[in-house]
């Protein structure tokens, strides 16, 4: 079980990260549900997270875009990035943001738990 870790998820589909949120909290996770990146960039303010999961392609700032201003802000934070798309260049795109996965919805939870996992040292 997952112990300590707090996890971001933003996402615009109302129902996709209240759905989310809620699967990783009954997986023994602290997570927090945000309906955009600007959303979590006012709200979340000085919290500091485990990791951070958020949609690429949203309305205003994409997950690209935050993941930018995340590492220009310093943070060290691990982002996973997910995506209902099927652009053959997210997988670049992603890596040459630093992404440390890049998951098409839908996906299995148990494939974010790993990456979540793995990177977070679980």
């Amino acid at each position: 079980m997952p112990k300590d870790l707090e996890i971001a998820v933003i996402d615009d589909d109302d129902s996709f990260r209240v759905a989310l949120v809620e699967s990783l909290s009954s997986l023994g996770y602290r997570a927090d549900g945000y309906s955009s990146a600007e959303d979590y960039v006012h709200t979340a303010g000085g919290k500091s997270f485990s990791c951070v999961v958020t949609d690429i392609h949203m309305p205003g700032m994409s997950g690209l875009d935050l993941m930018q201003r995340l590492t220009a802000q310093g943070s060290t934070t691990p982002v996973v990035l997910i995506t209902a798309r099927s652009d053959s260049n997210l997988e670049a795109k992603a890596t040459a943001a630093g992404a440390v996965c890049l998951l098409r919805k839908p996906f299995d939870i148990n494939k974010l738990i790993k990456c979540i996992d793995r990177v977070v040292g679980g």
